[in-house]
């Protein structure tokens, strides 16, 4: 055991003690290997406590995230049900709004398509109306070319104005207070006599309008030629006021007026813008100028003077025709009032009626209200029995 087993450090080392150093470092090694194996053991629960604590956690979170997750479920299956009955709701009244929609949107094509229709033939009305004034421009320009020609000619001229002054006065008064062309004591013939009631004498009017004169001043070029034609503008009138005056005057026969008839409004608005004199000379013969529409205005006074002379000569037949009336109304009141009184009577009789048919309903509803079958089984006293036959009487 003494024998060397090396040199250590120049330094012999037997067996025995190689042997110590063997066991000794063995010793060493098994406790470091021990204390290794404790803390890595140690180490080892812990991690596992840990693991196991961290599983544990997990496991709840796990656990927490099913909770939530079946929460969530719930609550999305909830929310589905709910966006379902909303997404039903939606779609009826979706349905229901493009019904309206719908039904409004015919309405307003219905609508549409009568008021196009309507405005097609008001259009089509006045397309109509149009071309009847077109006809009607036509035969008006057909008209003013036949004009043309009648006034060119003197004796179609003095028809013409005849014929419009003719149509004048029988549009506005009875025939049987004017004349035309009829005969004077003195043998002239006027173009119309007006008679007035109340009056004999005659209101003279006369259509005989000199118009060369006129149509000459139109036509005139130059400053001597309008002179020239008024001057016998003025002769023409003047003369022609003249005749009037000398020829139809007639004290007792006519009036001491008498009306000349121009048968244009423009050849009258001339005569008083320009010629002024002319129209004073007349007034001062106790003749007045009218046109068309003076002279209708006149005739429109003379049918009121007439219209009154009427009222006042049927004076009496009115008012016993108003007697008549209010007799008539009379008895109307009192027919009324004897249909008023049968009225009240036959709201009487409905009144009696009506009672009696409540009395006998009352009284049936008495009787179905009796118990029969009690009667029968139990015996009825004989003032009993006569009570009851005494309210079924009633």
């Amino acid at each position: 055991m003494k024998e060397i087993a090396f040199i250590l450090l120049d330094r012999p080392v037997t067996w025995a003690e190689a042997t110590l150093g063997v066991a000794s470092i063995s010793v060493a090694l098994l406790m470091l290997m021990l204390l290794s194996s404790w803390r890595g053991g140690r180490g080892r629960a812990l991690e596992a406590a840990i693991a196991a604590e961290r599983a544990r956690e997990m496991d709840d979170k796990v656990a927490e995230m099913n909770r939530l997750q079946s929460e969530m479920t719930g609550r999305m299956q909830s929310m589905a049900e709910i966006l379902s009955t909303r997404q039903g709701d939606l779609a009826r009244l979706v349905a229901d709004r493009m019904d309206g929609l719908s039904h409004k949107v015919g309405q307003g094509l219905d609508q549409n398509v009568r008021q196009t229709s309507e405005s097609l033939g008001k259009l089509q009305e006045r397309l109509a109306v149009i071309d009847s004034a077109q006809k009607n421009l036509t035969d008006l320009t057909s008209e003013v070319v036949t004009l043309k020609d009648v006034l060119s000619n003197k004796q179609a001229r003095g028809a013409y104005g005849q014929g419009r002054m003719e149509a004048i006065i029988r549009d506005g008064l009875p025939s049987a207070f004017f004349a035309f062309q009829p005969q004077l004591s003195n043998g002239k013939r006027p173009d119309c006599l007006v008679t007035l009631p109340g009056d004999g004498r005659g209101l003279v009017i006369d259509a005989k309008f000199p118009l060369e004169s006129f149509t000459l001043l139109r036509g005139a070029r130059g400053e001597e030629a309008r002179k020239s034609a008024a001057a016998r503008v003025r002769a023409d009138v003047g003369v022609h006021v003249k005749d009037i005056a000398e020829r139809y005057f007639l004290p007792g026969e006519t009036q001491d007026l008498a009306l000349l008839f121009v048968p244009s409004e423009s050849i009258h608005a001339d005569l008083h813008e320009h010629f002024d004199d002319v129209i004073q000379k007349a007034h001062r013969a106790r003749i007045m100028i009218v046109s068309p529409s003076l002279l209708a205005l006149a005739i429109q006074l003379m049918q009121s003077l007439v219209r009154d002379a009427r009222m006042r000569e049927e004076a009496q037949v009115i008012q016993s025709e108003v007697g008549k009336l209010l007799v008539d109304v009379r008895r109307l009141g009192e027919r009324a009032e004897k249909l008023d009184q049968h009225f009240r009577q036959t709201q009487d009789d409905v009144a009696g009626l009506r009672t009696s048919a409540g009395k006998i309903t009352s009284r049936g509803e008495r009787i179905v209200a009796l118990e029969f079958d009690d009667a029968k089984a139990e015996p009825t006293l004989p003032f009993a029995e006569g009570l009851a036959l005494k309210r079924a009487a009633e």
